[in-house]
């Protein structure tokens, strides 16, 4: 596994704590009114055309500006049934650009995810709500409650969501953190499998590092399916499946999962079903 180390990056003390800053604040309340999946005919026709281009022209750019490559991909065209009747999927979060590259993987299908709210009041966030993003209230209690109801009947429908189970963005950060323990309580709550991907690097070449300044090149990795063990009480049958997902992603990173500086424990300095 290649480690690029980067020092340029504020990492903080906490695992699931974020260090993006935006200078944007739209002002936006994520309150029981939203609407955290919206499928309003002017939304729809946004989104069409917002992916539409991405697949002319900013997919083909990850591939060239940040060497991105994916393996696995065959296992999501072989499940595809499967995945066409609700899937969540997980992965270490570690670029700005990571969800799109995950997009790129999984197309056809079409994927949202959990957003941190700022990242949808912020500088981009009318781009971040037409590529699938859902943001997370806090400190609202009927808003939760609308949120969630939201997206356990995106997910029963056939919905495909992303969780970046860590909680936080670190920019080119190789040990996996801790998952939290919502990606156990939504895939056991609506009887969804687990799809675990895992984004490593590579180190770039001579070009890539001088010109681009680039630290790293990019692989995104698609692991197999993972299903909640029906014999165990519903507690501790989310516990098992995020340590097993845990488990998975390290190991598509490239990790033995008993030698990750982070063991697999849930970073509960949150709530602990945020994420």
């Amino acid at each position: 596994m290649f480690d690029p180390k980067p020092t340029r990056y504020p990492y903080p003390e906490y695992t699931d704590k974020h260090y993006l800053t935006f200078k944007k604040d739209s002002g936006e309340v994520f309150d029981s009114n939203y609407p955290y999946i919206d499928n309003s005919r002017s939304f729809r026709s946004k989104r069409f055309w917002v992916r539409f281009m991405m697949r002319l022209i900013v997919f083909p750019l990850a591939a060239i500006r940040f060497g991105l490559r994916i393996r696995g991909r065959d296992y999501i065209k072989a499940n595809k049934e499967t995945l066409k009747k609700g899937v969540i999927s997980c992965s270490n979060h570690v670029h700005m650009w990571d969800y799109i590259f995950l997009m790129k993987a999984v197309r056809p299908f079409r994927t949202n995810m959990l957003s941190w709210g700022p990242t949808v009041t912020g500088d981009s966030g009318a781009l971040v709500r037409l590529v699938g993003g859902i943001p997370i209230p806090e400190n609202d209690r009927k808003a939760y409650v609308v949120f969630l109801k939201t997206v356990r009947e995106h997910i029963a429908n056939g919905g495909w969501l992303h969780l970046y189970a860590e909680g936080s963005m670190w920019e080119y950060y190789a040990p996996i953190r801790p998952f939290k323990r919502g990606l156990g309580y939504f895939a056991v709550t609506c009887g969804k499998p687990v799809l675990p991907f895992a984004f490593s690097y590579r180190e770039p070449g001579f070009i890539r590092k001088k010109i681009f300044r680039q630290i790293a090149c990019v692989t995104l990795n698609v692991g197999e399916l993972i299903y909640a063990d029906d014999s165990l009480p519903k507690k501790e049958r989310e516990l098992d499946l995020v340590r097993r997902c845990h488990d998975a992603v390290c190991r598509l990173a490239g990790i033995d999962p008993e030698k990750n500086i982070y063991p697999p424990v849930f970073d509960d300095n949150r709530r602990v079903d945020y994420y």
